[in-house]
């Protein structure tokens, strides 16, 4: 692949992509069942004079460097996440609109699965961690979101701590995951938009960032382990806050 491409499998995700953006899809590659399901696809791809292929089951798997392509790949142009400002964060506390932010999950499989749980509940945004070792939307992340990465927006902040003291400005809930000592219930008021802060699967929240949240919450389990998994910590919190939608006024 080129500079700026990046490889979708499966065919929800490479239909979520087609939906959400089209035009940045330059080649799709498929093999012989799948074929029967992407005529749509493929014609709007021979309409703009892009590569779309039928191959052995082997060609696919080397394109998408993985046995996990369900059958379908599209290379596509990714662009990387904007920065989130504190305009932004202005803006979604006057709709009401909910946030998960990411503070440097690093496994792309969990940036794909709380992408995926998040568009499922209706949340409309994420903000990743600018950290070079937070995870980024690439192709792990597609295949295991199955097209939810293309159904919510990503962005990036530089310094999740002062991002958070922005949301915190604009009127946000910003409740932080902590493996202990958090607050049992993570429901809050209804007039107030949340904004879920998740940290780093072995070191949790940083302190600035911990520090930044309003309030913390921990969900409590048996104690025969010590903690979940930050994409089922995730699906958990984000359903007991009360999903994406909007806040009564």
């Amino acid at each position: 692949m080129r500079d700026g491409e990046i490889a979708i499998c499966g065919i929800a995700a490479v239909r979520a992509r087609f939906q959400r953006d089209a035009s940045s899809i330059v080649r799709l590659y498929f093999d012989g069942p799948t074929s029967k399901r992407v005529g749509i696809l493929c014609r709007a791809l021979a309409a703009s004079r892009r590569v779309y292929r039928c191959v052995e089951p082997a060609e696919l798997q080397r394109i998408a460097d993985s046995v996990h392509h369900g059958g379908i790949v599209a290379i596509v142009r990714e662009r990387a996440p904007r920065i989130a400002t504190a305009q932004d964060a202005c803006a979604w506390g006057r709709r009401h609109e909910n946030v998960v932010v990411l503070d440097r999950i690093g496994n792309a499989h969990n940036l794909g699965a709380i992408a995926r749980t998040a568009a499922y509940l209706g949340v409309p945004r994420i903000v990743i961690s600018g950290d070079p070792a937070s995870a980024g939307p690439g192709a792990a992340a597609y295949r295991v979101a199955e097209g939810g990465l293309d159904a919510v927006e990503v962005l990036s902040a530089p310094d999740v701590a002062s991002f958070l003291r922005e949301l915190a400005a604009a009127g946000y809930d910003v409740v932080g995951a902590a493996t202990r000592g958090g607050g049992a219930r993570p429901a809050g008021g209804p007039k107030v938009p949340w904004a879920l802060v998740l940290g780093n699967e072995e070191h949790g929240l940083a302190p600035g960032v911990e520090a930044a949240c309003t309030r913390l919450v921990t969900i409590p389990g048996s104690g025969r382990v010590e903690s979940l998994n930050v994409s089922a910590a995730a699906a958990i919190l984000i359903h007991g806050l009360g999903g994406g939608r909007r806040q009564a006024r």
